[in-house]
């Protein structure tokens, strides 16, 4: 009997030794664990920082090579969650968070930078509840620069533009006669003029119903201009009723300087030119009534013209005047097209000053146009045709 409890005794003993042993493994596990999870993500690497280039200053780039742990993490709780960059002013200063960003990032703008100040920058990887931060990056400061060099083609572009435009003007002051396709338009200018000085009827000039600040307005400005010369010339009647103050002021100066170089002065009244009102239709409703009471020779409809095109050019029409329409507003122009006897289309009603006057400079700039012109359509096709067969992008040059 003692002996069947000496062994019972035993198994006892050797039973709370293994219970001791068991739950000082599972600690040491647990407390091993434990600290895994708490282990920091890998530090990014190769962190750089220097001058954004092509900008006006204020502004530099911080890269770096991602942490080993930013992708295909081991562990979820080592995987990296986002990066912070920090910045100082001081090699062993504090440094401050600057901002943040997502996981997978390789790159930083730092654009509240101030030029000429030495920056230092490191970048730190976050985890799941700790973090590792890179070594200094080597210190940079931001500048502005004086060329943007991502735009040296364009730049290149323009030049050879500018340059076209100056040899051309010259060649036309030597002398040269340069082409200009006829423009069927202005080459009627002269005749209408001539009907009406035949006819002893007037001419009206209709410079669109814009403001001084719309680029059709002074193209019809100017055209006028020459329209104003040749019935100097032929001692025809002008009349130019307005919908602008400013539009008035212009076209009275104009052809007041039109009438002095035809050697014509005596013949020019400032009432030839005269406002009527800003109102749009009303506008339109006062120059019918002249048509139809006058029952002018010729009429020229040039500039920026909108819903009363038609009904201008309709009572033109109505009352047998010769029109010469232009504009560059293209919703109007079939309107044009349809009820007056010449259009001018789009681009033509602003080259109608140089065709009209043979100005050395204005002719030597409509010809250095077209050579930027052919220019880019040449770009616009080769561009098109490698995109369409995916052997270049033509456009990264111009971004």
């Amino acid at each position: 009997m003692l002996d069947r409890f000496r062994v019972v005794g035993q198994e006892k003993k050797q039973m709370i030794r293994f219970s001791f042993i068991f739950l000082f493994t599972l600690l040491l596990f647990s407390s091993a664990t434990g600290q895994e999870a708490t282990l920091p993500p890998s530090p990014p690497t190769d962190v750089i920082a220097k001058d954004t280039p092509n900008d006006a200053g204020g502004s530099i780039t911080i890269t770096w090579k991602k942490s080993p742990d930013d992708i295909g993490a081991v562990r979820e709780e080592n995987k990296v969650k986002g990066y912070e960059i920090l910045r100082s002013t001081e090699s062993g200063g504090e440094y401050e968070v600057l901002g943040k960003t997502t996981a997978g990032a390789e790159t930083y703008f730092d654009s509240h930078a101030k030029n000429g100040v030495l920056y230092y920058y490191k970048v730190r990887a976050l985890g799941m509840q700790s973090f590792s931060e890179s070594l200094p990056a080597t210190p940079a400061k931001a500048k502005a620069q004086w060329l943007d060099w991502r735009r040296k083609y364009t730049f290149l572009l323009a030049l050879i533009l500018a340059l076209s435009i100056v040899y051309f003007i010259n060649q036309a002051k030597s002398g040269k006669q340069l082409f200009i396709r006829k423009i069927a338009g202005l080459e009627a200018v002269e005749e209408a003029v001539g009907r009406a000085t035949e006819m002893g009827r007037k001419i009206f000039y209709i410079p669109g119903i814009s403001d001084m600040d719309s680029m059709q307005t002074i193209a019809a400005v100017t055209i006028l201009g020459q329209v104003a010369k040749k019935t100097a010339e032929y001692e025809a009647k002008l009349e130019v009723p307005t919908s602008r103050s400013l539009v008035m002021v212009s076209c009275r100066e104009t052809i007041k300087e039109a009438y002095s170089n035809a050697g014509r002065p005596d013949l020019y009244n400032e009432d030839m030119v005269y406002y009527l009102t800003d109102d749009q239709f009303g506008y339109t409703a006062a120059v019918d009534g002249l048509f139809v009471r006058e029952k002018p020779a010729a009429v020229f409809l040039q500039g920026q013209f909108y819903a009363e095109s038609l009904i201008l050019a309709e009572t033109g029409n109505y009352v047998g005047a010769i029109q010469i329409a232009g504009t560059a507003q293209p919703a109007q122009l079939p309107f044009f097209v349809a009820a007056c006897d010449y259009t001018l289309i789009g681009e033509e009603l602003f080259a109608a000053s140089a065709y009209l006057s043979r100005d050395p400079k204005l002719l030597g700039s409509l010809k250095g146009q077209d050579v930027g012109k052919f220019i880019f359509l040449f770009f616009i096709i080769v561009g098109s045709l490698f995109i369409t067969f995916g052997i270049y992008d033509l456009s990264f040059l111009f971004r």
